[in-house]
Order: C-alpha cells, then sequence, then structure tokens
C-alpha cells in the first residue's frame, strides 16, 4: 500500500502582522500544514483544519530565518517594516527598516539556495505595493506600466521583489508579487497599531477633529484586507501560471479622496450619534512627493483571469465594522 503524500508546507512570514492575521484565517481552513512564523505569537484560529504550528522568531538573527523555511513547499513574505526612527517615508535614512523589507528576501534566496532540493521549486509569494509605479501619468494601472517609484519604502519593495525575480529566473523558486493599495479593515487583536490612512482618519473623527487632506479630487481605491488574504490564497493555488512577475490586485473602483474621507465621517457619525467632522483640504507640506497627489486605481483582470479570485467585501459595512472595532480599542479604560 503506498503511503499518502505528506500535505504541503506553507510559511507565512509575519504571521501575527495586520495582513499576516488575516492571510491565517484563509489559509487555515484548508488541509494543509501551516507554519506562522513572527516576531510575537501568531493567534491559532479555532477551529483550524492546518496542523498549524508557531515560531517565534528575530528573522534578522543569523540562523533563524532557515530554520522557520526549512522543508517549506511554500512560503509567504509579508514580514514588512514601515516605520523607523522617523516615518515610512524617512525608510531610506534607517538600515534597520532596509534591513526588514530589502535584507531578509535576500536572505531568504541565499537560504533556499543552499537548502535546494533537485526538481523542486518553493513558491514564493511576496507582498508588493502598487506606489512602485510611482506616477504612471495615467490613473488606472493594470501591471504593464515601468517601474518608477518616487520614495524609500516602493523602492525597497521594488529591490526584494526584483532579487525574487531574478531567483526565479534561475529557476530556484517560483516567484510572485502581488501589489496592493490602500488595505483597510480589522487587526490582530492584541494590538492597537496604526494600519494606515483609513484607521488614522476613523482615529481623529472619533476625536471629534477635521479629517484633513491635500486635495479632494486624487482619486485612491482600499481594498479589504480579507480580499487581500484571499488573492494571496488564490495565488498559492496558481503558483505557476503567475511566477515570474508582480499582479497589481484591487477593487477597480476608485473615487476622489474628499468622498473616501466623507464616507469615513459619516460612518463615525452613524457609530457615535455625533454630526459627522468636517474634510478639508489644507496645503501640503514641504515634505509631500509627487506621488501623493497621484490618482490611482487597479485593474485587476489579469490576475482575476488565471485565479478567478474577485473582491467580495461590501465596503460599507467593512467600513462600519472597522469604526465600531477602533471605537473599543481606543475608548479609555474604566477602572
Amino acid at each position: 500500500m503506498t503511503a499518502a503524500a505528506p500535505r504541503p508546507l506553507v510559511v507565512v512570514l509575519g504571521a501575527s502582522g495586520y495582513l499576516g492575521t488575516a492571510l491565517t484565517r484563509e489559509l487555515a481552513v484548508r488541509d494543509i500544514r501551516l507554519r506562522l512564523v513572527s516576531r510575537r505569537p501568531a493567534a491559532v484560529p479555532e477551529g483550524a483544519r492546518a496542523a498549524v504550528e508557531t515560531v517565534v522568531a528575530d528573522l534578522t538573527v543569523p540562523g533563524q530565518l532557515a530554520a522557520a523555511v526549512e522543508g517549506a513547499d511554500a512560503v509567504v513574505h509579508l514580514a514588512a517594516r514601515i516605520s523607523g526612527a522617523t516615518s515610512w517615508r524617512g525608510a531610506g535614512a534607517d538600515p534597520a527598516v532596509e534591513r526588514v523589507n530589502v535584507g531578509l528576501v535576500h536572505d531568504l534566496v541565499r537560504v533556499l539556495r543552499e537548502n535546494a532540493v533537485p526538481d523542486r521549486r518553493p513558491a514564493v509569494l511576496f507582498a508588493g505595493t502598487v506606489a512602485s509605479v510611482g506616477v504612471p501619468g495615467k490613473v488606472r494601472i493594470d501591471g504593464s506600466e515601468p517601474d518608477d517609484p518616487r520614495s524609500a519604502y516602493p523602492r525597497q519593495k521594488l529591490q526584494a521583489e526584483l532579487a525574487l525575480k531574478a531567483a526565479g529566473d534561475e529557476g530556484l523558486i517560483r516567484a510572485v508579487s502581488l501589489r496592493m493599495p490602500t488595505i483597510f479593515g480589522p487587526g490582530p487583536q492584541d494590538t492597537a497599531a496604526d494600519r494606515g490612512v483609513v484607521v488614522t482618519m476613523i482615529r481623529r473623527a472619533l476625536e471629534g477633529r477635521r479629517l484633513e487632506l491635500w486635495d479632494k479630487t486624487v482619486r485612491r481605491e482600499m481594498i479589504h484586507v480579507t480580499d487581500v488574504a484571499r488573492a494571496f490564497a488564490a495565488a498559492l493555488d496558481h503558483a505557476d501560471a503567475l511566477a515570474g512577475r508582480h499582479w497589481p490586485i484591487g477593487t477597480g473602483r476608485s473615487e476622489p479622496l474628499g468622498d473616501m474621507f466623507t464616507a469615513i465621517a459619516a460612518a463615525v457619525a452613524d457609530h457615535t450619534g455625533a454630526d459627522p467632522v468636517p474634510v478639508v483640504e489644507v496645503p501640503p507640506p514641504g515634505e509631500a512627493e509627487a506621488t501623493d497627489l497621484q490618482g490611482m486605481e487597479v485593474d485587476a483582470s489579469a490576475f482575476t483571469r488565471i485565479t478567478g479570485w474577485q473582491p467580495v467585501a461590501d465596503r460599507s459595512a467593512a467600513l462600519a465594522a472597522l469604526v465600531a472595532e477602533v471605537a473599543v480599542r481606543t475608548a479609555p479604560s474604566r477602572v
């Protein structure tokens, strides 16, 4: 009698983070081995079908990355550092940020090369950003645009992508990068850390402060974190067909930032019963970049044709749920 093949091992690096937590929930229902690697313990979803292993590690420490990905059939690289001593805008001036965002990818390639098994190419999925295209001269992007990042963080993301692509070209891995616009939605239950502009604006509105922006007409889109997690799961299933390039994913529906901020103010008002806070334009600061005033909308049709993935989250309901979550987490504790 032939022994059953072992279940595939999927390793998620950065599993306790914002996207990592959502992806863990998505993958835990599968009949796989799932190794969750992060700097703090990752939560294991209740009723998980997957055989889940949690590993607490600092991947910048020699040897810990190799142990984390040992035997992996697929690695989902979500570990990233957006802020350092200053902010994401100053990422290029902070060596610790580049060490995580670029250095870890080079380390991963080296580890996989040193432990390569003949006729076995693990899939490596990477979380990129649509900002790597810089200012493409059009609002709607589909992945065919030349890359021209205008700030340190998207430049680091692009450098990491190119390192993975080179490893794929040599036949070492199947490299897939998903590039995302603004992500919103619930995060890890043990942290109220800032999760981008949407949560920042929700907090301001909950405090009764006006929402400020530099240009109400600039178009942006946002995608729910559960839809992004589903996209990564779909990419795992179609890694062979996707390997070798980056794929922008999004809803395909952008709106002026003024409308987006107004929707946030309205959602907070519905939650609190107060009047919506005002949404006002203010002059951009000196550190504003060209990409801050560049509209962006994602055409994910190429990714959808291969994977069948489509975003399904209801924006209004998801925004209301996020407002309720942020309100609870930021409410003053009562003794």
